[in-house]
């Protein structure tokens, strides 16, 4: 008689032997087994909201018992196998993920992408929460309130979703990291949340651990710092963007000394994900009023952000580790797509720009100025830069010369001045233009990446609303968000 046992243990026989043959189609194999009568859809009926599972069984998040990968020897990539045969299993083995969040600072889509996280909790082997603000009044507590609002609907969800996590152990999860961006070195002090990445980094596993960065860099420069042994057991997703300028000292120290780690610099594809208030559709500006009003205590919540509008800005870094194969950036997933980065622009100056000096939006743009001789100590803000209407401290760097670093966010054209309560500092003035280009064109103080960094499509038919790269995630963004309206569902269905 054949057994639902049989037909797996021959599975595992096939795997073993068969090594070479797709993934994918082991993955298909197996689904299709385990599941009475769900046929292998084709490629093109495979959308993720076809999810054929009853509605009243948990939804599944892996078909293999605990100690069965390690027998097989195999790593499965991360992807959804719900798009072959209804199965939704996102991997075999769930990615070790590590968030860092700003959440609480001046950005509340940190929240709404805490709540999808929450959500999806199911899909990720989570190791850290770490609150990292290098701006704004963020903190721990912000990480703490979002759980206890997830702890008041875990019932509901988990009657219909299996391998959540309890509240009382994301609790256990979440440290305080650094408040406030650091001096030129770019790096402080340790913190609760640094020791936290170095002690998950430092684990002995086949798998590597994904530090998916939600604001700026300073927790993982000073982990890096402190236990550069680490480097090699990481994989950094980074929402960068506007938040290289928040952290950009951190930034320049990761890639001055750190240039071979993997990373992700995703500066602008995440904006691909982020809703159009013009749209009134199920899937922008109607999303919140369709499917997410009443449903649950994190679905009261979701108002507080933008009205209800889902921006969700850092989601795309849990997307990417969903679905496609993380550990190549080139092919497409619904974080987006990407492709390796020749270097990193940084532009030294030393003299008042006019707008007819143009540089590469997000590059890096170290400001020298030349002043009075002082005794002041180089972890003492004593110049400041205006700029796009914000404050950014410099330092002495000896010899009568002072430092301010600064990232552009967007494309303009800024008009800035530089003064400092020094005697004798003389105020400059002057402006740039920003272009919407990402790296631009080489210089010779440019920062070196190495052969596992990645950012931005540059090709321009892959801008989107503007934005390089982001068509590379905008194009998923309806099936996602349909797949997420189930869950949300579950909060409202009360039977």
């Amino acid at each position: 008689m054949i057994t639902f046992a049989n037909i797996k243990n021959a599975i595992v026989v096939i795997m073993k032997s068969l090594f070479s043959l797709p993934l994918v189609l082991l993955g298909s194999i197996f689904c299709a087994s385990a599941q009475n009568n769900i046929p292998i859809s084709t490629p093109e009926n495979n959308n993720i909201e076809n999810n054929n599972i009853e509605a009243e069984k948990p939804e599944q998040t892996s078909f293999l018992s605990e100690n069965e990968p390690a027998e097989l020897g195999i790593i499965f990539p991360t992807m959804n196998f719900s798009a072959f045969g209804g199965f939704t299993a996102s991997d075999a083995i769930k990615p070790r993920i590590l968030i860092s969040t700003d959440i609480g600072g001046t950005d509340p889509d940190d929240n709404q992408s805490m709540t999808h996280l929450l959500m999806y909790n199911d899909r990720f082997d989570i190791e850290g929460l770490v609150s990292s603000p290098s701006f704004g009044s963020g903190s721990k507590a912000h990480l703490l309130r979002m759980i206890d609002l997830y702890e008041k609907d875990y019932y509901m969800l988990s009657r219909k979703i299996n391998g959540l996590i309890s509240a009382d152990s994301l609790r256990g999860l979440c440290k305080q990291g650094r408040i406030g961006s650091v001096t030129l070195a770019g790096y402080s002090t340790p913190t609760e949340g640094s020791e936290w990445i170095v002690k998950c980094a430092s684990k002995k596993s086949d798998r590597p651990l994904w530090v998916l960065v939600w604001g700026g860099l300073e927790d993982l420069a000073q982990a890096l710092h402190d236990a550069p042994q680490i480097a090699g057991n990481i994989k950094v997703y980074w929402i960068g963007g506007p938040n290289k300028k928040w952290g950009v000292n951190s930034y320049v120290y990761i890639m001055k000394q750190f240039p071979n780690l993997w990373m992700i610099e995703n500066n602008a594809s995440y904006r691909g994900f982020i809703a159009d208030a013009s749209k009134a559709d199920n899937y922008n500006n109607g999303f919140y009023n369709r499917y997410i009003r009443d449903a649950g205590v994190l679905g009261i919540d979701f108002e507080n952000y933008y009205n209800g509008l889902p921006k969700m800005g850092d989601t795309p870094s849990l997307l990417y580790m969903m679905n496609g194969d993380p550990n190549n950036p080139l092919k497409d997933s619904w974080g987006g797509s990407f492709e390796k980065a020749k270097f990193s622009p940084l532009q030294v100056i030393d003299r008042n720009l006019t707008s007819a000096d143009t540089f590469a939006i997000y590059s890096v743009m170290e400001f020298i100025s030349n002043g009075p001789q002082t005794n002041i100590s180089p972890d003492s803000a004593c110049v400041t830069l205006t700029v796009d209407g914000q404050d950014w401290k410099g330092y002495s760097i000896g010899n009568g010369k002072y430092m301010v670093r600064y990232s552009p966010k967007s494309p303009a054209m800024l008009t800035y001045r530089i003064t400092s309560t020094i005697d004798g500092f003389e105020e400059q003035l002057g402006s740039f233009t920003v272009s919407d280009e990402w790296p631009g064109k080489p210089s010779p103080t440019d920062l070196k990446t190495g052969k596992n960094h990645y950012t931005d499509r540059h090709e321009r038919s892959l801008y989107a609303g503007g934005w390089q790269g982001a068509a590379t995630v905008a194009k998923w963004r309806n099936t996602v968000m349909k797949d997420w309206e189930k869950r949300w569902s579950y909060l409202k269905n009360k039977k």
